[in-house]
């Protein structure tokens, strides 16, 4: 699949714009989002290709958005990657049990997400 259009989501303004300056050379549509609520609403309008989420978020966490992306028809086939600082063992495993399909530990090369694109 090629990779045209992508919904970062964050809450902090710093890594948004990490994970944007990471994307820039991918020449794609960066679209984001600052909560969970607002991934979930951006990802049925937009349908990006895939999301690159934070976990802790206020209100709508990460794991509660990727579950709602992974239950809705409009939006359970883009692939969710989560970009956080909660990475242990444990935090990889729950992750993927709401549907994600990866996790990216903060902080980041902008390599890992990049690498992430060519597997999709």
């Amino acid at each position: 699949m090629a990779i045209q259009k992508i919904l970062i989501c964050d809450d902090s303004q710093t890594d948004l714009a990490n994970l944007k300056n990471a994307l820039q050379s991918t020449q794609c549509v960066v679209l984001t989002a600052s909560n969970g609520d607002e991934a979930v609403e951006k990802a049925k309008a937009e349908r990006p290709d895939i999301i690159f989420m934070d976990i802790i978020m206020p209100g709508t966490d990460g794991y509660a958005a990727c579950r709602t992306l992974r239950d809705h028809p409009m939006t359970k086939d883009i692939p969710v990657i989560f970009v956080s600082s909660r990475h242990q063992k444990a935090d990889r495993v729950w992750a993927m049990m709401q549907g994600a399909k990866n996790l990216i530990a903060k902080p980041f090369e902008p390599a890992e997400i990049t690498d992430v694109l060519a597997t999709f």
